[in-house]
């Protein structure tokens, strides 16, 4: 599936600006433009790979009440770790830049659970 080697390859340009751009210094990043970078970069690859998986919406945009609602549907496992991917890749680290590298190793670790998690759904399929 594309969209999945596609949200792989989102997931290692964020795990490179953390790496590379951010500067890790004592369990914290140090520029916290480049953590908003990564944090952006990683929630896109999830939700490339959600939205082939779960198709389109009937009107509007999605928002993470839809991807809440058809994931609830599915599995309570995947519904969670979307929602601490949101929470720490969305919300902590794209709008607020939160430095601390163990938050960002978990949002990530959420990201690459789900990712998996849709790969192993559609190698089904």
């Amino acid at each position: 599936m594309d969209s999945i080697k596609e949200a792989r390859r989102y997931m290692e340009n964020a795990k490179e600006i953390l790496r590379e751009k951010a500067v890790k210094e004592d369990g914290y990043y140090q520029d916290s433009k480049y953590v908003k970078v990564a944090g952006h970069t990683a929630y896109a690859g999830v939700l490339v790979a959600l939205d082939d998986f779960l198709g389109k919406k009937n009107k509007g945009r999605k928002d993470v009440e839809w991807y809440k609602a058809h994931l609830s549907k599915m599995d309570k496992k995947v519904l969670n770790s979307f929602l601490t991917a949101y929470q720490v890749l969305h919300l902590d680290m794209a709008y607020d830049g939160a430095k601390s590298a163990k938050l960002a190793a978990t949002g990530l670790e959420e990201a690459e659970f789900i990712i998996k998690w849709l790969e192993s759904r559609t190698a089904v399929a």
